[in-house]
């Protein structure tokens, strides 16, 4: 069987773990706590990283965004990319906007310093880096509102990699209740057409150990 190596709170594991129901592939996770670095972990992916994906042939892919171009390209069916040219380039930008600005601004810090800090028990979260990725935030959920008003889905006409990218950091965020929803209406519109979809509900049940998340977080009408 497809394992996928994963963490709770990683949005490129996130990332993937959507992508695999949006294409109705079969797969079972194994929970991974990144910062332990398990021997076999790193056997896996030396940088340590998940998601790791291993395929059932027992070949392991690594990088959020490189295990979905492998499974865009080798199971076709359901595809997440449009087919115009141009509008590939735009799913691609907005999926490096998401996986890079996005995730350094808001989604690593926030997630970072109020999650991570307090599993790992190796340092206190620095409270200046928590403000700046609470304002932060404020300016991304407005670009993604501007988005959903000119478009039906963020990259163009048809659900895409864009969304998925967008939904996984986004989701990560939520888990936390540092999404300031009712900022922005179209975002958060947007966001609830996500969250109906089947392949985002296993996303919705994710409960941390003693760490829940807010009563939205898995509301579909928030």
């Amino acid at each position: 069987m497809r394992m996928l190596h994963h963490f709770w709170l990683s949005a490129p594991s996130r990332k993937v773990r959507i992508a695999l129901r949006e294409k109705d592939i079969p797969f079972e996770t194994t929970l991974e706590k990144p910062w332990e670095q398990r021997p076999e972990l790193l056997a896996l992916n030396p940088s340590g990283e998940v998601p790791v994906l291993v395929e059932p042939q027992g070949f392991a892919l690594a990088d959020g965004q490189a295990i979905c171009e492998f499974l865009e390209e080798v199971y076709p069916q359901r595809p997440l990319m449009p087919r115009e040219v141009r509008a590939r380039a735009e799913v691609r930008r907005l999926i490096g906007w998401f996986d890079g600005k996005f995730a350094r601004e808001v989604t690593d810090t926030l997630v970072g310093e109020k999650m991570i800090k307090r599993m790992t028990r190796r340092d206190t979260p620095n409270s200046a880096l928590i403000r700046l990725g609470l304002s932060s935030i404020r300016h991304h959920l407005a670009y993604i509102g501007e988005l959903a008003e000119r478009r039906r889905w963020l990259g163009g006409d048809e659900f895409s990699l864009a969304d998925i990218t967008a939904a996984a950091h986004l989701s990560a965020v939520d888990y936390l209740g540092d999404v300031p929803w009712s900022e922005c209406e179209p975002a958060k519109d947007w966001y609830a057409r996500i969250k109906s979809r089947p392949s985002f509900r296993p996303i919705l049940a994710d409960h941390l150990p003693g760490a829940p998340p807010p009563p939205h977080y898995a509301d579909l009408d928030f």
